[in-house]
């Protein structure tokens, strides 16, 4: 009773047509050819790569897009995560004991200014030490430059100069030596 319905009918209809249909050689042989070789004309075939790179590179965007936005939500995760750590032990250590140990923790943006404040200190330091101790070197080896240079030939000569060279060297060392004690 249902297994009527479910078999498939098996009324095949075909149809001729009333004329005939002759096809030439030629069209024939350029099918056939086709056929047997699927082989793409080159026009075509650059058509498909130029639509394919263009595919790709706007694929390659896109992801260049997305890592770049990944990151930076992971920078922004980690800089609030590392404040937050940064208050806390702050927060723990004031409340501990005396806030003013050498073991106190400081946050990053403290720490930042201390290093800046630092760097103006050396650089003070050296703008003074080559204005007023280092003058007096650079006087006397130009001094040794220049006996050399009048006495070509008998060096010699300057031995005075060389000396007084090396003296002001040594006062400028020795001076650099106590002033890190």
């Amino acid at each position: 009773m249902g297994a009527s319905q479910s078999t498939p009918q098996q009324d095949e209809k075909v149809f001729t047509p009333d004329t005939s249909l002759h096809f030439s050689e030629d069209v024939v042989n350029q099918l056939a050819d086709h056929q047997a070789s699927p082989e793409i004309p080159p026009d075509r075939q650059l058509t498909i790569d130029a639509h394919i790179r263009s595919r790709i590179q706007a694929e390659l965007g896109r992801l260049h897009q997305e890592e770049e936005r990944v990151r930076e939500e992971i920078e922004r995760a980690l800089e609030k995560e590392n404040l937050d750590r940064e208050r806390s032990m702050a927060g723990e250590e004031s409340a501990s004991e005396d806030t003013t140990s050498a073991g106190s923790v400081k946050s990053s943006a403290v720490l930042m200014g201390d290093l800046e404040e630092l760097r103006q200190k050396i650089e003070k330091y050296h703008a003074r030490q080559d204005s007023e101790e280092l003058s007096d070197v650079r006087a006397k080896g130009e001094a040794v430059a220049a006996c050399y240079r009048s006495h070509p030939s008998t060096t010699l000569d300057c031995w005075r100069a060389v000396e007084d060279f090396k003296a002001s060297v040594a006062q400028v060392e020795q001076r650099y030596v106590n002033s890190l004690r």
